[in-house]
């Protein structure tokens, strides 16, 4: 696991060297280009996503790839969908890179055969890299000489190499059209019709409050996170219509009254009902920007659990291919419900809009400096993207390890927003599902969604991943 060729370290400061040097006649691109071509702490670093998380005798190739990936998530500030999207790519690249080799698995693409005598560890490595540096956007140079300086020069690391380019390649021209491209995601009103009542979603926070006059300035912060972002094509599951969530509560009805209440009471920045477990957990999944994002946290509890199975590498491989992907198709058709329901967050109701859901019950009722305990985020609130990765990935990870029942315990994931609230932190958690309970639960006690919103994640995501499951990666007889 760890790099035998010169450090990081010493590589980005000779190459600093030369372009300061360099830096008046014009060579300072050079210097974007160091910072761009990646290089992941290892494993023993507490930037490693690793340390303390995967015994040293466990490590693989297929972990140390997804550690660089993670960090690579939390470097760029890569939001939850978009990071899906780019473990699930380099997951699938390794994963069929490995399957070519060893013919294990019927993947459903149409891949040449791979070179006999290729090095699958090698394979794995080089696909994987290949399919995140497109979603990146950034090489990984560093991490690559790295990986690729262990293995001796041979005929086999040869062709591992060129077998694992091919398939990384392939992966990136299966999804160069997937729709998720920035430029045909950020459209909203010609794909999704705008609700015309109380409900309506507007965005929540500070900038959003300014009183600008600015057409451009409320255009640019009216609209919501990749709002095109439900058009992407699935990985796995027929359509994002086909896992639409149900129509939300009717607004005047006394169960909407019962989850505004019940948010009202526990969600709210100064709440005092919500007891100190419960302003824990909002805190330790919230997994919000300069983090490893939902989608990453969930990608950590599996590793932490994977390790402990003795998977062959094209089993490991497809464990981690299963629990993205589940993960990826989860963001496409939550996004999907988002946009075609158009549901405010609760702090705008609370705020702004109580007597306007005509709601007879006296537990409906405004609160003007009302604010939620974490950060709203910019996008329409049903259903819970949190509540549907947590479930989708727990889901999967227990069909892979045969029960949902284990008890294992964990540090954050990050520390960096909430340092105060989580340093020296630990939960624990007596099975898969009760970590992805608590999981959905932790934006209610965060103040940011409704009950029916991470009721209907938490439903959309078990039912993706049993799809995926009996779809995906099937045992070859």
């Amino acid at each position: 696991m760890r790099k035998s060729v010169e450090s990081c370290k010493s590589k980005k400061s000779s190459l600093f060297d030369v372009s300061r040097r360099n830096f008046l006649t014009g060579a300072s691109s050079l210097v974007a280009t160091t910072a761009m071509s990646g290089c992941a702490a290892n494993f023993g670093s507490s930037s490693s996503y690793l340390t303390n998380i995967v015994a040293e005798d466990k490590l693989s190739v297929v972990f140390e790839w997804t550690d660089i990936a993670l960090q690579a998530l939390r470097d760029q500030l890569v939001a939850p969908p978009q990071a899906s999207r780019a473990l699930t790519m380099g997951h699938v690249a390794g994963f069929l890179a490995v399957n070519g080799i060893e013919h294990r698995y019927d993947t459903g693409y149409h891949l040449e055969r791979a070179p006999k005598g290729a090095d699958p560890r090698v394979a794995y490595g080089v696909a994987a890299a290949t399919a995140f540096a497109e979603h990146f956007q950034q090489p990984f140079l560093f991490d690559k000489l790295g990986f690729l300086a262990r293995f001796p020069n041979s005929e086999a690391k040869t062709l591992g190499i060129e077998w694992g380019r091919k398939v990384g390649r392939f992966v990136i021209r299966e999804r160069t059209n997937d729709g998720a491209e920035p430029s045909k995601v950020n459209f909203y009103l010609r794909r999704y019709p705008r609700r015309q009542d109380a409900l309506r979603w507007r965005p929540t926070g500070p900038m959003f409050d300014s009183g600008s006059t600015q057409p451009a300035f409320r255009r640019t912060y009216h609209r919501g996170l990749l709002p095109g972002f439900g058009a992407v094509t699935p990985w796995a599951i027929p359509s994002a219509n086909h896992f639409l969530a149900r129509d939300f509560l009717d607004p005047a009805s006394p169960e909407f009254a019962e989850q505004y209440d019940m948010v009202k009471e526990l969600g709210g920045s100064k709440s005092h009902s919500r007891t100190d477990d419960q302003s824990q957990i909002a805190f330790f999944w919230e997994d919000g920007p300069w983090g490893v994002t939902p989608p990453g946290h969930f990608v950590v509890i599996a590793m932490q659990l994977f390790q402990h199975m003795n998977m062959s590498l094209v089993a490991q491989a497809r464990a981690m291919a299963l629990t993205s992907m589940a993960m990826a198709d989860s963001a496409i058709a939550t996004w999907h419900s988002k946009y075609t329901h158009d549901i405010i967050r609760p702090e705008t109701a609370i705020r702004y809009r109580s007597n306007k859901f005509n709601n007879g019950d006296s537990r409906v009722v405004g609160q003007s400096n009302w604010k939620s305990l974490i950060p709203t985020p910019p996008f329409p609130a049903y259903t819970s993207g949190h509540s549907a990765f947590g479930a989708s990935a727990a889901r999967m990870i227990a069909h892979i390890i045969g029960r949902d029942r284990v008890t294992f315990s964990k540090k954050a994931a990050d520390t960096v927003i909430w340092p105060d609230h989580l340093s020296g932190v630990t939960r624990s958690w007596n099975s898969l599902s009760q970590a992805a309970d608590e999981n959905g639960m932790s934006r209610i006690y965060g103040g940011v969604h409704w009950m029916a919103d991470n009721v209907e994640g938490l439903r959309a995501g078990k039912a993706i991943a049993d799809y995926v499951v009996r779809n995906k990666f099937r045992r070859v007889v």
